[in-house]
């Protein structure tokens, strides 16, 4: 497998820079990269220093730096010392800017500022931990997304995605032998949306769940009549409240997020027609 020295310069935190190096590095199986990240480079004898030891283990800089200082001095030093350097974001701003017609502003960190939408997205945080596995059920109206499936169907996991995103959400798990609160299907405001998966993979999952929790490993919760009963009554359930339905077995966290959004904005695109 081929090594690759990936340096990350930026002059705010290098979080954007990390997450596009990790989506890029997904499409090339046969590179393994060893990432350097090196954030908040402000001054030219800090750019100098990384620049020092970029030439130690060479290999590509990425980067994102808005300040127009540093920015020409790290392209002018490269250039110099002939280390390849790329600008990320640069496709992107240049498209805005024309589409738009106005000038980006050029501040290190602007998408960090705390704003109106970094204290809503605490605020969904905090909602969506105390209103996990059925919690605070009267409080469910102020959700934004209710999530309701069987045991093991990623509810816990992709509600706290949804609440980095900024969406208050509550889950709950279904169970044949105890219904929910009858006010999951009188909610107005948030979006209801059932989690399914498919049974052999949702034994898998479980059965490695007890295996961590040091458990017996045969029990209803794994076996495939009980588990084909419990998708069978959310189903039914799902059909009768006309909720939209995900399943969530072939389809990462991030992926089955990126699909509940999607319906939140279909919803509000509708209610405003």
């Amino acid at each position: 497998m081929q090594q690759l020295h990936l340096h990350l310069l930026s002059d705010s935190t290098g979080e954007t820079l990390d997450m596009v190096a990790k989506a890029c590095l997904a499409q090339f199986d046969g590179v393994e990269a060893l990432r350097h990240l090196w954030p908040m480079v402000r001054s030219e004898g800090h750019l100098d220093r990384v620049l020092d030891d970029v030439e130690t283990r060479p290999g590509l800089v990425l980067y994102t730096v808005v300040n127009p200082t540093i920015r020409r001095e790290l392209e002018r030093k490269c250039r110099q010392r002939k280390i390849n350097a790329v600008s990320v974001l640069d496709p992107v701003i240049d498209a805005l800017a024309a589409v738009s017609g106005e000038a980006a502003k050029g501040r290190a960190g602007r998408q960090h500022a705390l704003d109106a939408a970094y204290f809503a997205r605490v605020d969904a945080i905090q909602f969506t931990i105390a209103h996990d596995d059925g919690i605070g059920s009267e409080n469910w109206e102020e959700a934004d997304i209710v999530l309701a499936g069987v045991s093991r169907t990623s509810k816990t996991p992709t509600s706290i995605y949804l609440a980095n995103r900024g969406y208050k959400v509550a889950n709950i798990p279904l169970v044949p032998s105890s219904p929910p609160p009858p006010n999951l299907f009188q909610l107005k405001h948030p979006l209801v949306v059932g989690l399914t998966a498919n049974p052999e993979r949702l034994i898998a999952i479980r059965r490695n769940r007890l295996l961590s929790l040091n458990q017996a490993p045969e029990t209803d919760y794994v076996d495939m009549e009980a588990v084909n009963a419990e998708l069978a009554f959310a189903r039914r359930m799902f059909a009768d409240q006309g909720w939209p339905v995900i399943d969530v077995t072939r389809r990462s966290i991030e992926e089955t997020a990126v699909a509940i959004i999607r319906l939140c904005t279909e919803r509000l695109e509708a209610s405003r027609a």
